[in-house]
């Protein structure tokens, strides 16, 4: 029998576009002998919309905007725990989230899953939330004794009462250049490179517009390597991957508009070095309580010192992507990292079904 599979896509995120070419790609590589595929379609109001049964492939991003489609519940996807809800004539066997940022990458659509015992690809509440949320996760990392850089934190509240102040602790603490991002964001979306206060103070304004708390790291002279984790309780590694931007930094016009940025895999790193980082790399998966997937990233210097950066729990995931293609350098094409991925949810989900709720 096909495995009836719910592709959920869009999201009320500023990646919302980027999620998009997520789901076109995974649709033009699933297999319709093994795969029924239910599009999922949350639009950038939050609003979810179910549209038809693909039963081909489709052309463009734009045949999965389901404007005039009606909008679903989402009790009607788990008719066993809402019968009165208007429910779906054949129910889902397994949701795949193809969310990037907020509302959809950062717990909050797994919560909603979890509570609707849905299987579904990919990481738990935990370890979405924290790793969408890049204070919490590096504290986390920080705990576990991962290397990273330095790195402070602010809400918007305490910026906008004492910006001097700020700015001071980070001159202080961190020094030029350094790095201001939203905390909870991903695409590398309202990041900036600052060398001096003036570029500071604009960049805590660009990066409060994305999220009410941003995270200022310490600038280092590195490489940028990634590494994919697959797996749930043993997680495996692929191969290494480096970056190589023309630009200061791999930005979100360098990662989806230009096209030229390079990719080289496997990265030309020792065997000492890649070995040091896939430790860093399960052992982050590990302290997140992660499942499904997750691309460590890292900075390594000229002198060998590796620093994880963050992990991401739903990377980019077209073919061109990092992730997919790490796996591929590893022997796992794109269909088959998407079968594997679902066969990961459907174990996560069963291994669940056995826990006692009642004593």
């Amino acid at each position: 029998m096909k495995t009836k599979l719910g592709l959920l896509y869009g999201g009320k995120s500023a990646e919302h576009k980027v999620s998009l070419q997520t789901a076109l790609a995974v649709i033009r590589a699933l297999d319709l002998e093994k795969f029924e595929i239910h599009p999922i379609y949350i639009n950038v109001e939050g609003q979810w919309i179910k549209g038809p049964q693909l039963l081909e492939p489709v052309e463009n991003v734009q045949a999965l905007e389901f404007t005039n489609a009606p909008q679903l519940s989402p009790l009607s996807l788990a008719p066993a725990l809402f019968q009165g809800d208007q429910q779906e004539s054949s129910p889902l066997d397994v949701i795949f989230p193809l969310l990037h940022g907020p509302n959809g990458e950062d717990g909050t659509v797994q919560g909603l899953l979890e509570l609707l015992n849905l299987p579904y690809v990919g990481n738990g509440v935990l370890a979405s939330a924290a790793g969408m949320d890049k204070v919490a996760m590096k504290n986390i990392f920080a705990q576990a004794g991962l290397t990273q850089v330095n790195y402070v934190s602010f809400i918007k509240s305490e910026w906008a009462k004492a910006k001097d102040a700020a700015y001071t602790r980070v001159e202080e603490q961190l020094g030029y250049p350094c790095f201001v991002k939203p905390a909870n964001l991903g695409s590398s979306v309202g990041i900036s490179k600052c060398t001096n206060r003036t570029e500071l103070d604009a960049a805590f304004a660009e990066a409060f517009q994305f999220d009410r708390k941003v995270i200022i790291e310490e600038g280092v002279v590195a490489r940028e390597v990634e590494i994919a984790v697959l797996g749930n309780d043993e997680p495996e590694c692929s191969v290494a991957g480096e970056i190589v931007p023309k630009k200061d930094f791999y930005d979100y016009k360098a990662k989806y508009e230009d096209g030229d940025t390079a990719l080289i895999i496997p990265a030309d790193i020792s065997e000492e070095e890649y070995t040091e980082m896939k430790e860093m790399a399960v052992r982050a998966f590990k302290a997140l309580d992660c499942s499904g997937l997750v691309r460590a990233d890292f900075f390594l210097t000229k002198d060998g010192k590796a620093f994880i950066n963050e992990v991401n729990t739903m990377p980019g995931f077209t073919p061109f992507s990092m992730f997919p293609l790490l796996w591929k350098h590893s022997g796992l094409e794109y269909p088959q990292l998407i079968e594997r991925l679902v066969q990961l949810a459907q174990e996560r989900h069963a291994e669940k079904q056995q826990i006692k709720y009642t004593f």
